[in-house]
């Protein structure tokens, strides 16, 4: 299974930042949208990733406010990526290794998507109850010896 199969099954609704903008502004979009990152944009090249992991430290460090701090402040600057073309299994490491829970997919430079551990962990259990299914669908309909096909 490849990076292009989540996103397809996924859709390909993309959250971004900007590196100046304020990081309430940014907390807010990730509070209304329900998601748990931003892409972090700076002339239309991706340059960071905000996770709620950042938001928390950031606000932490801050006293307990975002107040005026920036999201090029506390972003991850250097943040893991794949391609559509990556193996799921791949993809699993890199994140395990890293405890990244959001990746950026991208495609050379354009980015095509953003990959979740959670949409990894679904892929794989819906991979494996695929793969179920079909193996009990092919021991049901195993010829018992001794019988013929009528």
């Amino acid at each position: 299974m490849k990076v292009s199969d989540i996103l397809r099954l996924k859709g390909n609704t993309l959250y971004t930042a900007s590196v100046n903008d304020p990081l309430g502004d940014a907390i807010q979009t990730m509070a209304e949208k329900d998601i748990g990152s931003l892409v972090v944009m700076e002339h239309g090249d991706v340059v960071g990733m905000l996770t709620f992991r950042e938001v928390i430290v950031a606000i932490v460090n801050n006293g307990g406010t975002a107040g005026s701090i920036l999201v090029r402040s506390v972003m991850d600057d250097a943040p893991l990526t794949c391609t559509m073309e990556t193996d799921m299994d791949e993809v699993r490491r890199m994140m395990l290794d890293r405890h990244a829970r959001y990746m950026p997919v991208m495609d050379k430079k354009m980015l095509m998507g953003v990959i979740s551990f959670y949409d990894v962990a679904k892929a794989v259990v819906d991979s494996q109850n695929f793969e179920n299914k079909m193996l009990k669908a092919y021991i049901r309909d195993w010829p018992v010896e001794g019988e013929t096909d009528s």
